[in-house]
């Protein structure tokens, strides 16, 4: 299970570069209302990165339990935010999670966790999606994992193409979840993926 090692990380030097930038942008760092800006902004990405300091393992604490059910287990609508780590710049969206228990079971505020682990990283929604997955299959050896996530990248709606209302859906799919249409048109058919702009 991929665990991180990451340092606590340097408020003050990230503080100074954010004043640097400022200064590169063209803007004036003394100015009253810059002030406090770069201190802001380094807490502030200290806040939005936090994934890379936490380890999964803490996270789930141990609240895995033995217990025979084999019926799927869903999660959905969990919010998520993070950082497209080819721009700095937000996606946001809903994360979907099932399982189908093999024996073990795992804390249902666990599953939000874990995402918002791997989503307080520079991710791409594909990646990320992987990263919920594998690790559920790997501390449950469940029957299969099933992720979903349906994300707006403002990459795509502030610069670039500026397409406000494209939305894109990854998905990642492990054991019945793989093999069996049933299990997975199942899975699908509860999440019922939304429309545009549906709130």
């Amino acid at each position: 299970m991929p665990n991180t090692g990451a340092n606590e990380i340097n408020i003050e030097k990230i503080s100074s570069l954010i004043k640097e930038l400022l200064t590169e942008l063209g803007e004036n760092p003394e100015r009253e209302g810059l002030l406090r800006t770069p201190l802001r902004v380094a807490k502030a990405y200290e806040f939005l990165t936090h994934g890379y300091r936490t380890d999964i393992n803490d996270v789930i604490n141990g609240a895995v339990f033995e217990e025979d059910h084999n019926e799927m287990v869903l999660v959905r609508d969990i919010d998520m935010y993070s950082m497209c780590e080819h721009h700095m710049i937000p996606f946001y969206g809903k994360v979907h999670v099932a399982y189908i228990p093999n024996g073990k079971v795992i804390g249902l505020s666990k599953i939000p966790r874990i995402v918002e682990v791997y989503a307080r990283r520079l991710q791409i929604q594909e990646r990320l999606t992987k990263q919920i997955a594998d690790t559920l299959m790997d501390v449950l050896q469940p029957e299969g994992v099933g992720v979903v996530i349906e994300a707006y990248h403002m990459c795509m709606m502030m610069r670039g193409v500026q397409k406000q209302n494209s939305f894109t859906v990854t998905s990642a799919m492990r054991g019945v979840f793989m093999e069996d249409i049933k299990t997975r048109n199942e899975f699908l058919g509860l999440i019922r993926l939304r429309e545009p702009n549906d709130k």
